[in-house]
């Protein structure tokens, strides 16, 4: 019986192992559909600004600022009720319909090309109902992680890898919207609208949402993933059977030991959470203007001499989000190895401000420098956008504070990408302005966001430092 155990307790390791790369494998897929299907507004503007109204003519820039604006205020209002809603809901189910309801609206759009609808109106009614519908995902993927992944000590670098999903989203929605591009505009928004639709299906399906649901005891995976010796995880299981004994007192422990949802105000005076939140507003600001807009600067400014079709111009701008993946996981590395969030967020801040000068002042002089400087720019600038959206979130959502309680992650979670989701919808239309002006202009309101927020984490940057330095002496 005793050579039984740690071959149980091995086989029950392998078990939650399996499960969590499925979760992760899972949600990864299911959050990389939500990009895609964002994708191809950014990918189409050039052609609906030539010849569709009533985006053509010398208003165009503005209203394709409009309708950007339209879906990223809905998202970010939406979200912070989003958050409230998973944090009580069902995840697996809420993140299927959350999906199928996004494909709808996704492919709404692309009917409007087929029955020829040029109402300013519609266009902007189904940007409105998307945002709203896709709001549900961010909160729900990242809660389900945070159940699987929790308390692992590694969790910036598994953190940083998952969230290449938005990278990795935005990359399959630009080659599948100008692949298709030649066709029609509207094949461009169906591609990714059934692509999201059919894994809502699967998710619903498939997706196990807590440890839990699969027969998992949540203590003892705690005790795995820190590293603890089978013998210690026995020792967990006798002590619950001690407990056990008492049917009474188990009741009354479960009940009340059952996590209560974190109000909303609640959850915004935790530490941390409210600068995070507003460093992430200037932060995905800038991260949204380049998504929804790189395409058509692209197309606007001449390469080697030379003008980019609309084609060349959507596959092109994928290098930004190549980039943005190996930040991400840099930053997730990075922030482990040094024990420091905020100050590897200052880090990729700070340096994605000479990133962006470059890229504008040297990206026209040949292909090679476009690209290099691109990536560049990508790397920096979704470095602390992915850190701070993934593992600060998660961080900030299991804080000693709330006691571990994992019912707030989706609120705080939501709280910090709603914030950050307002600076998404600003980002974009001011750029429909501002761009009228001159594409200088527009890169100076990027960089004037980077040191805003950089602001914002000069406090908790510095305490971490102070925390690292004392911890030596």
């Amino acid at each position: 019986m005793e050579a039984a155990a740690p071959a149980s307790h091995a086989a029950a390791a392998r078990g939650v192992r399996s499960q969590q790369y499925a979760v992760l494998a899972l949600t990864f897929a299911a959050y990389a559909s939500f990009h895609a299907s964002r994708k191809p507004p950014s990918i189409v503007k050039a052609v609906l600004s030539a010849d569709w109204a009533p985006f053509s003519g010398p208003r165009g820039p503005h209203r394709l600022g409009e309708l950007d604006v339209a879906f990223l205020s809905a998202y970010a209002i939406s979200m912070f009720a989003a958050g409230h809603v998973a944090d009580r809901a069902d995840l697996r189910r809420l993140l299927a319909a959350a999906m199928v309801a996004s494909g709808a609206t996704s492919a709404a759009l692309g009917a409007a090309y087929f029955l020829d609808v040029h109402s300013l109106a519609f266009f902007l009614a189904a940007q409105v109902a998307s945002g709203v519908v896709q709001s549900a995902g961010w909160p729900c993927v990242v809660a389900v992680v945070g159940n699987w992944f929790g308390h692992t000590s590694s969790r910036g670098t598994i953190m940083g890898v998952w969230n290449s999903h938005t990278s990795v989203g935005n990359i399959a929605g630009s080659v599948l919207a100008a692949a298709v591009l030649e066709f029609g505009w509207g094949w461009s928004f169906l591609l990714p609208s059934f692509a999201i639709a059919a894994l809502g299906v699967v998710v619903l399906v498939s997706l196990v949402a807590h440890p839990m649901d699969a027969g998992f005891d949540p203590e003892a995976m705690e005790v795995e993933m820190n590293g603890e010796s089978g013998e210690e995880v026995e020792l967990l299981g006798e002590a619950k059977k001690d407990v056990e004994g008492d049917e009474d007192v188990l009741e009354l422990d479960a009940i009340s030991e059952l996590p209560k949802a974190i109000g909303f105000l609640e959850a915004w005076r935790l530490p941390g959470v409210a600068p995070f939140a507003f460093c992430l507003f200037f932060s995905k600001l800038v991260a949204y203007t380049f998504l929804y807009w790189l395409p058509f600067y692209i197309r606007q400014n001449a390469v080697a001499g030379q003008f980019l079709s609309h084609k060349a111009s959507g596959i092109l701008s994928v290098v930004f989000d190549i980039g943005g993946v190996l930040g991400g996981i840099s930053a997730g590395l990075l922030s482990d190895a040094i024990g420091a969030r905020a100050v590897t967020s200052a880090l990729f801040l700070f340096l994605s401000i000479p990133a962006l000068i470059l890229y504008r002042t040297y990206g026209s002089i040949s292909m090679h420098h476009n690209i290099g400087l691109m990536l560049l720019a990508g790397y920096f600038v979704n470095g602390p956008y992915s850190l701070i959206t993934t593992a600060v979130a998660t961080d900030l959502g299991t804080q000693d504070a709330i006691k571990g309680n994992s019912r707030a992650l989706a609120t705080v979670s939501a709280i910090i990408d709603g914030t950050g989701s307002v600076g998404a919808a600003l980002g974009p239309l001011l750029t429909g302005y501002i761009s009228t002006r001159g594409w200088n202009s527009v890169f100076f309101m990027l960089i004037v966001s980077i040191s805003l927020a950089l602001v914002f984490l000069i406090r908790l940057a510095k305490d971490e430092i102070v925390s690292k330095m004392s911890a030596r002496h």
